[in-house]
């Protein structure tokens, strides 16, 4: 469920690269088991031990660039990342998110405001963002009804399964 999302926020910068989410050493594997335990490890060694299940990356510009491949929302996902804030994304990343079911939300004022350790509660449903150890609310984008529907069910594959009982 996307509606309701609540964890710890990680902090990163501008411009992480697919390289930084899962490194490209790791690709020999898709396993998505194998793929958690290296997730942000060239952006922080520490990293797949410090998330506890339904944590959230806050980041900022184009988080998600360089390369297309579709295992850096796959190892966020895995590893109990429920979402992930930014300034902006790369739209190959932004679609591969979407496809692999992780949600992504844009909101520049959170982007720029959250620090580590603050404690989120995500409205996917409404965009709304609350930092629970601030107090403060920030309006992200809504998603689409049709994308809702797709990361609710799992991702792309799942969701065309699911529509056409196969």
């Amino acid at each position: 469920m996307i509606r309701e999302m609540k964890g710890k926020a990680f902090v990163f910068g501008d411009d992480i690269d697919t390289d930084a989410i899962i490194p490209a050493r790791y690709l020999n594997n898709s396993d998505p088991d194998i793929l958690k335990l290296h997730v942000m490890e060239d952006a922080d060694s520490e990293f797949s031990s410090k998330i506890t299940a339904g944590d959230i990356i806050v980041a900022g510009k184009n988080f998600g660039c360089g390369s297309s491949r579709e295992h850096a929302p796959i190892a966020i996902k895995a590893a109990g990342i429920s979402c992930v804030i930014a300034e902006s994304f790369a739209r190959i990343f932004l679609r591969n998110s979407f496809n692999m079911g992780l949600p992504i939300l844009i909101s520049v004022e959170a982007s720029r405001d959250i620090k580590e350790g603050d404690v989120l509660e995500v409205n996917a449903e409404e965009g709304v963002i609350r930092n629970i150890t601030t107090g403060k609310k920030y309006i992200s984008n809504k998603l689409p009804d049709f994308i809702k529907e797709i990361v609710e069910d799992g991702g792309l594959i799942e969701h065309i399964k699911k529509r056409h009982n196969i």
